[in-house]
Protein backbone atom coordinates (compact mmCIF):
# COMPACT_ATOMS: atom_id res chain seq x y z
CA UNK A 1 0.00 0.00 0.00
CA UNK A 2 1.16 3.83 -0.81
CA UNK A 3 2.39 5.97 1.84
CA UNK A 4 1.21 9.15 1.36
CA UNK A 5 0.22 12.31 3.36
CA UNK A 6 -2.64 14.83 1.72
CA UNK A 7 -2.21 18.54 1.44
CA UNK A 8 -4.45 21.62 0.60
CA UNK A 9 -3.57 22.92 -3.00
CA UNK A 10 -1.51 26.20 -3.50
CA UNK A 11 -1.63 28.97 -6.00
CA UNK A 12 1.91 27.11 -6.83
CA UNK A 13 0.22 23.55 -6.85
CA UNK A 14 -0.89 24.51 -11.14
CA UNK A 15 1.38 22.21 -12.73
CA UNK A 16 0.21 19.47 -10.38
CA UNK A 17 -3.34 20.13 -11.00
CA UNK A 18 -2.61 20.02 -14.65
CA UNK A 19 -0.67 17.04 -14.48
CA UNK A 20 -3.64 15.38 -12.25
CA UNK A 21 -6.24 17.07 -14.87
CA UNK A 22 -4.03 14.78 -17.73
CA UNK A 23 -4.62 11.76 -15.56
CA UNK A 24 -7.86 12.22 -15.39
CA UNK A 25 -8.53 12.60 -18.60
CA UNK A 26 -6.70 9.28 -19.81
CA UNK A 27 -8.31 7.48 -17.00
CA UNK A 28 -8.55 4.80 -19.70
CA UNK A 29 -5.43 3.21 -20.69
CA UNK A 30 -6.86 1.64 -23.69
CA UNK A 31 -6.95 4.63 -25.65
CA UNK A 32 -4.45 7.36 -23.92
CA UNK A 33 -4.99 10.64 -24.95
CA UNK A 34 -1.87 12.88 -25.95
CA UNK A 35 -1.05 15.02 -23.20
CA UNK A 36 -0.57 17.69 -25.91
CA UNK A 37 -3.99 17.01 -26.82
CA UNK A 38 -5.52 17.46 -23.60
CA UNK A 39 -3.47 21.01 -23.02
CA UNK A 40 -4.82 22.05 -26.64
CA UNK A 41 -8.55 21.03 -25.56
CA UNK A 42 -10.07 24.30 -23.67
CA UNK A 43 -12.55 22.28 -22.28
CA UNK A 44 -10.19 20.40 -20.01
CA UNK A 45 -7.77 23.65 -19.24
CA UNK A 46 -10.75 26.03 -18.02
CA UNK A 47 -10.25 23.02 -15.08
CA UNK A 48 -6.71 24.49 -13.92
CA UNK A 49 -6.67 27.74 -15.25
CA UNK A 50 -6.47 30.91 -13.26
CA UNK A 51 -6.38 28.34 -10.43
CA UNK A 52 -6.80 29.77 -6.80
CA UNK A 53 -9.62 31.99 -8.43
CA UNK A 54 -12.49 32.57 -5.63
CA UNK A 55 -14.50 29.31 -5.19
CA UNK A 56 -11.51 27.30 -5.67
CA UNK A 57 -10.12 25.11 -3.48
CA UNK A 58 -8.80 21.01 -3.37
CA UNK A 59 -5.85 19.01 -1.51
CA UNK A 60 -2.77 17.16 -3.06
CA UNK A 61 -1.71 13.44 -2.09
CA UNK A 62 2.12 13.70 -2.31
CA UNK A 63 4.31 9.92 -1.69
CA UNK A 64 7.11 10.01 1.04
CA UNK A 65 9.66 11.00 -1.76
CA UNK A 66 7.74 14.70 -1.92
CA UNK A 67 6.40 14.07 -5.06
CA UNK A 68 2.56 14.26 -5.84
CA UNK A 69 0.92 11.28 -6.54
CA UNK A 70 -2.89 12.99 -6.86
CA UNK A 71 -5.37 15.66 -6.61
CA UNK A 72 -8.39 16.54 -6.17
CA UNK A 73 -10.03 19.72 -6.31
CA UNK A 74 -13.15 22.08 -7.24
CA UNK A 75 -14.41 24.91 -9.15
CA UNK A 76 -17.68 27.06 -9.96
CA UNK A 77 -18.48 27.89 -13.28
CA UNK A 78 -20.78 30.02 -15.01
CA UNK A 79 -23.80 29.00 -16.37
CA UNK A 80 -22.82 30.41 -19.12
CA UNK A 81 -19.47 28.03 -19.60
CA UNK A 82 -20.24 25.25 -17.62
CA UNK A 83 -17.73 22.66 -16.89
CA UNK A 84 -18.86 18.68 -18.15
CA UNK A 85 -20.46 18.30 -14.75
CA UNK A 86 -22.35 21.64 -14.58
CA UNK A 87 -25.99 21.03 -12.51
CA UNK A 88 -26.29 24.79 -11.79
CA UNK A 89 -24.70 28.07 -10.26
CA UNK A 90 -23.12 27.65 -6.91
CA UNK A 91 -22.52 24.19 -7.20
CA UNK A 92 -18.53 23.87 -7.48
CA UNK A 93 -17.73 20.74 -9.69
CA UNK A 94 -14.77 18.29 -8.90
CA UNK A 95 -12.24 16.77 -10.35
CA UNK A 96 -10.11 13.84 -8.97
CA UNK A 97 -6.67 12.47 -10.71
CA UNK A 98 -3.91 10.05 -9.40
CA UNK A 99 -0.96 8.43 -10.99
CA UNK A 100 -1.82 5.13 -12.66
CA UNK A 101 1.12 3.61 -10.67
CA UNK A 102 -1.38 4.67 -7.43
CA UNK A 103 -4.59 4.26 -8.27
CA UNK A 104 -6.53 1.10 -6.40
CA UNK A 105 -4.67 2.17 -3.42
CA UNK A 106 -7.18 4.44 -1.33
CA UNK A 107 -5.63 7.56 -2.83
CA UNK A 108 -8.49 8.80 -4.82
CA UNK A 109 -10.95 7.88 -2.34
CA UNK A 110 -9.36 9.97 0.51
CA UNK A 111 -8.94 13.09 -1.74
CA UNK A 112 -12.10 12.54 -2.67
CA UNK A 113 -12.97 12.97 1.20
CA UNK A 114 -11.26 15.91 2.01
CA UNK A 115 -12.00 17.66 -1.25
CA UNK A 116 -15.40 17.09 -0.04
CA UNK A 117 -15.13 18.26 3.63
CA UNK A 118 -13.36 21.36 2.10
CA UNK A 119 -16.96 22.10 0.32
CA UNK A 120 -18.96 21.52 3.22
CA UNK A 121 -16.67 23.96 5.03
CA UNK A 122 -16.77 26.49 2.61
CA UNK A 123 -20.83 26.37 3.20
CA UNK A 124 -21.84 24.63 -0.39
CA UNK A 125 -24.94 22.23 -0.71
CA UNK A 126 -24.57 20.30 -3.44
CA UNK A 127 -20.79 19.15 -5.07
CA UNK A 128 -21.17 17.59 -8.88
CA UNK A 129 -18.75 15.78 -11.54
CA UNK A 130 -19.07 14.21 -14.50
CA UNK A 131 -17.89 11.17 -15.25
CA UNK A 132 -17.22 8.49 -18.25
CA UNK A 133 -19.72 5.33 -17.30
CA UNK A 134 -16.97 2.90 -18.14
CA UNK A 135 -14.43 4.57 -15.54
CA UNK A 136 -13.88 2.63 -12.47
CA UNK A 137 -14.11 5.68 -10.31
CA UNK A 138 -17.81 5.49 -11.20
CA UNK A 139 -17.67 2.92 -8.09
CA UNK A 140 -15.96 5.22 -6.15
CA UNK A 141 -18.15 8.04 -6.59
CA UNK A 142 -21.60 6.31 -5.85
CA UNK A 143 -19.88 4.64 -2.52
CA UNK A 144 -18.94 7.83 -1.70
CA UNK A 145 -22.43 9.13 -2.02
CA UNK A 146 -22.93 10.52 -5.68
CA UNK A 147 -25.74 10.26 -7.54
CA UNK A 148 -26.36 10.08 -11.04
CA UNK A 149 -29.00 13.16 -12.34
CA UNK A 150 -27.77 13.39 -16.22
CA UNK A 151 -26.74 11.06 -18.88
CA UNK A 152 -25.16 12.51 -21.72
CA UNK A 153 -23.58 10.12 -24.32
CA UNK A 154 -21.01 8.40 -22.55
CA UNK A 155 -20.90 10.28 -19.33
CA UNK A 156 -22.77 10.55 -16.59
CA UNK A 157 -23.05 13.95 -14.50
CA UNK A 158 -23.17 12.99 -10.57
CA UNK A 159 -23.93 15.28 -7.64
CA UNK A 160 -23.29 14.99 -3.91
CA UNK A 161 -25.28 16.48 -0.98
CA UNK A 162 -23.27 18.10 1.27
CA UNK A 163 -26.20 18.67 3.91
Amino acid sequence: MAVYSIREAAVADVRVLTDMMVEAANWNAVAPRPRSAVLADAQHTRYVHGWRRPGDAGVVAVGQDGAPVGACWYRLFPSDAPGFGYVAGGVPELILGVSPIHRAQGVGRQLLRSTVQLARAAGYQRISLSVERANHAVSLYRTEGFATVDRRGTRDTMVLNLR
